[in-house]
């Protein structure tokens, strides 16, 4: 039998607050585990398969993408920047409304402002 090697496209890191908080972890570690499992494997998905478009990843602007995941009840949202090849989890949330929430939008935007400064 012959093992096939998965190519990893993208790194994957958490941003780190100044005060040394992954805001991101925090959140995935929060939840169930039905749901942080359904939401790591969209992730490593994009990981494994970057570029990808709709209807898992969604560009949000200049540098800015979305992950979409669908779970049972509700859907959740993973915003990620790439630098090099590293994909950085900006934030996450659950959806509640058809648009995304301009504060989670206005947070990822510090986020990578902040990242983009760093570098």
């Amino acid at each position: 039998m012959v093992r096939q090697q998965i190519q990893i496209t993208l790194a994957v890191r958490f941003f780190r607050t100044a005060s040394g908080s992954e805001p991101v972890r925090e959140w995935l570690n929060a939840l169930g585990q039905v749901e942080r499992r359904t939401i790591g494997e969209q992730i490593k998905t994009v990981q494994l398969g970057w570029p990808l478009g709709m209807p898992l990843v969604r560009k949000m602007s200049k540098d800015l993408w979305e992950i979409r995941v669908t779970l049972p009840t509700r859907n959740a949202r993973v915003l990620f920047t790439v630098v090099g090849n590293t994909m950085v989890l900006l934030h996450a949330f659950f959806k509640q409304s058809p648009a995304t929430p301009s504060d989670a939008l206005d947070v990822s935007v510090a986020r990578l402002k902040t990242l983009a400064r760093a570098i």
